[in-house]
C-alpha cells in the first residue's frame, strides 16, 4: 500500500474523508431498501414493472454516455487561477487584466486531437490546450494547442483533414495512405507536420508543454483602440518530451500516463503553472507585414514582435468528478468578453461557429447552464428559455422577449465591438499556393539541433514508409523544398526500408 500513488489510492482517500456511509437513494432522493435484488413475483420472477429502483437505475445507465468529442476526445483537466503580474491595460480592457495582482478562476482541459477516448496519452499528436476564464463579464475561452500553428488555413478543409487522422471507412483502421495523401496534397501542412514529427510531437505529459491561442485575436483598450495579438502560455516546469521509443512503451504500459501525472502532481501539492505572454501587432503593421498575419500555418517572428509578459496561471485543484467537470466542460473561441475580439483569421472564423454548434449537439442546447460551463462570476440574463436539460429557474418570471417595456435586461452600447474596415471582392480564395515553406526552413535551420533534425527525419520516414510510393514521392518533394537535407534524409531512409523489405521477401 505504501507505494500506491494518489490516483491509484483515490477510493481509499474518499473512505477516510467519510464519517459514515450515506443512505442510498433513487434519482428522486427516495431511500432504497436493497440494491442487490429486483422486485419479482416469487423467487424466480418475473420482474415487476413497478420496480422503480431498477428502472430508474437501468434507464439512467442506458444514457450514461454522451457522444464522444469528434476531435480532442481523450483528455484530462484541472482548475486553478490566473494572476496578473504585469500591466497590459494599455492594450486590453478585459476583466482578467484589470490590475496587477488580480486573480481570476480558470478551468483547463488538455487533450490529444485525433485519438478516441481510449487512446494513449503518449501518441504522436498535437495536444489541445483550452483555458476557461470565469470572469465578471462572463466566461472567456482560449482554445488552442501546444503548437503555435496548425495544419491548414481554410476551415472548409477541416472536416476532411480530421477524417484523414481518423479511421478508414471500410477497414476501420488508421490508414497511412489517407494521412500522407492529404498532407502531401496540401503543402501548407508542412510546418505543423514538422512540429508533429519532431520531439514536441510526444510531450512528456501535460505539465511540461507550452500552450498557444495559435490564432490572431484582437485586444481592445478602454479608449476603444484595438491591436492584434497572440497568446502564449509558457510552461514553468520546462519543456520536456518523450523520445519515440519511450512514447511507444508508455502507450502499451500506461496509456493514461499524462492524466495520471497531472492528477498526482496536483494531489501532492506540486501545482503546475504557466506564464502568459502576448505578442502585439498594430493594424498598421498588419497591413505591411510580409506574410498574411492571420495565416494559422505561420508564426509571428519574436524578434520583430517580442513576447510581453502578462501573468501566471496555476492549477491547484483536481476535478471532483471527471464526467461533470472534464467531460462536460465545453470550450469555444466564440466565448469572448469585452476587450477580446475576433480577427479575420479564416480558421478562427470557422471555429467561432463549429465549436458552439458541436456542444449543442453533444451536451444539449442548455450546455452553458451546466455548472462547469456557467458564468458563475456573473449571471446570464437574456431571452433564451426552455429546451432540454434546463437547470435553475429558467430565468423565472422575467420577460422572454426583446424589446420590452417591463424592465427586462437591456443592451448597452458601451459593450459594442470595435469597428473595423474591410475591402475586397466576395469570392472563394484558394490559399494552397501561398508561401508554405519559408518558415519551415527557419524551423529546420535555426530551431532544431542536428540530433533533433535526425530524429525528425526518422520519425517521418518511419511513418511514411507505409504509404504508397507515389504519395511518398510527393511528400519527399514537399520536404525537399524546405531544405534538401530534409527531403533527402527522408528519401534515404525510405530507400533503406524498401531494400530491407525486398530482402525479407526473398527469405
Amino acid at each position: 500500500m505504501a507505494n500506491r500513488d494518489k490516483a491509484t489510492n483515490q477510493l481509499e482517500e474518499f473512505k477516510k474523508a467519510q464519517s459514515k456511509a450515506d443512505v442510498l437513494t433513487t434519482g428522486t432522493g427516495a431511500p432504497v431498501g436493497t440494491k442487490t435484488a429486483t422486485l419479482t413475483a416469487g423467487p424466480r420472477g418475473p420482474v415487476l414493472i413497478q420496480d422503480f429502483t431498477f428502472t430508474d437505475e437501468m434507464a439512467h445507465f442506458n444514457r450514461e454516455r454522451i457522444p464522444e468529442r469528434v476531435v480532442h476526445a481523450k483528455g484530462g483537466g484541472a482548475f486553478g487561477y490566473f494572476e496578473v503580474t504585469h500591466d497590459i491595460t494599455k492594450y486590453c480592457k478585459a476583466k482578467p487584466f484589470e490590475f496587477v495582482g488580480k486573480k481570476t478562476p480558470v478551468g483547463i482541459r488538455f487533450s490529444t486531437v485525433g485519438g478516441e477516448s481510449g487512446s494513449a496519452d503518449s501518441a504522436r499528436d498535437p495536444r489541445g490546450f483550452a483555458v476557461k476564464f470565469y470572469t465578471e463579464d462572463g466566461n472567456w475561452d482560449v482554445v488552442g494547442n501546444n503548437t503555435p500553428i496548425f495544419f491548414i488555413r481554410d476551415p472548409m478543409l477541416f472536416p476532411n483533414f480530421i477524417h484523414t487522422q481518423k479511421r478508414n471507412p471500410q477497414t476501420h483502421l488508421k490508414d497511412p495512405d489517407m494521412f500522407w495523401d492529404f498532407i502531401s496534397l496540401r503543402p501548407e501542412t508542412t510546418h505543423q507536420v514538422s512540429f508533429l514529427f519532431s520531439d514536441r510531437g510526444t510531450p512528456n505529459g501535460f505539465r511540461k508543454m507550452n500552450g498557444y491561442g495559435s490564432h490572431t485575436f484582437k485586444m481592445v483598450n478602454k479608449e476603444g483602440k484595438p491591436v492584434y495579438c497572440k497568446f502564449h502560455f509558457k510552461t514553468d516546469q520546462g519543456i520536456k518530451n518523450l523520445m519515440a521509443d519511450q512514447a511507444a512503451e508508455l502507450s502499451k504500459n500506461d496509456p493514461d500516463y499524462a492524466i495520471r501525472d497531472l492528477f498526482n502532481a496536483i494531489s501532492e501539492g506540486d501545482f503546475p503553472s504557466w506564464s502568459l505572454f502576448i505578442q502585439v501587432m498594430t493594424f498598421e503593421e498588419a497591413e505591411k507585414f510580409k506574410y498574411n498575419p492571420f495565416d494559422l500555418t505561420k508564426v509571428w517572428p519574436q524578434g520583430e514582435y517580442p513576447l510581453i509578459p502578462v501573468g501566471r496561471m496555476v492549477l491547484n485543484r483536481n476535478p471532483k468528478n471527471y464526467f461533470a467537470e472534464v467531460e462536460q466542460i465545453a470550450f469555444s473561441p466564440a466565448h469572448m468578453i469585452p476587450g477580446i475580439e475576433a480577427s479575420p483569421d479564416k480558421m478562427l472564423q470557422g471555429r467561432l461557429f463549429s465549436y458552439s454548434d458541436t456542444h449543442r449537439h453533444r451536451l444539449g442546447s442548455n450546455y452553458l447552464q451546466l455548472a462547469v460551463n456557467c458564468p458563475f462570476n456573473t449571471k446570464a440574463k437574456n431571452y433564451q428559455r426552455d429546451g432540454p436539460q434546463c437547470v435553475g429557474d429558467n430565468q423565472g418570471n422575467a420577460p422572454n422577449y426583446f424589446p420590452n417595456s417591463f424592465s427586462g435586461p437591456q443592451d448597452n452600447k458601451q459593450f459594442l465591438e470595435s469597428p473595423f474596415s474591410i475591402t475586397g471582392d466576395v469570392q472563394r480564395y484558394e490559399t494552397g499556393d501561398e508561401d508554405n515553406f519559408s518558415q519551415v526552413t527557419v524551423f529546420w535551420n535555426k530551431v532544431l539541433k542536428p540530433e533533433e533534425r535526425q530524429r525528425l527525419v526518422e520519425n517521418i520516414a518511419g511513418h511514411l514508409k507505409n504509404a504508397q510510393e507515389f504519395i511518398q514521392r510527393r511528400t519527399v518533394h514537399n520536404f525537399t523544398q524546405v531544405h534538401p537535407d530534409f527531403g533527402g534524409g527522408i528519401q534515404k531512409l525510405l530507400n533503406s526500408y524498401k531494400k530491407q523489405s525486398a530482402m525479407s521477401a526473398q527469405l
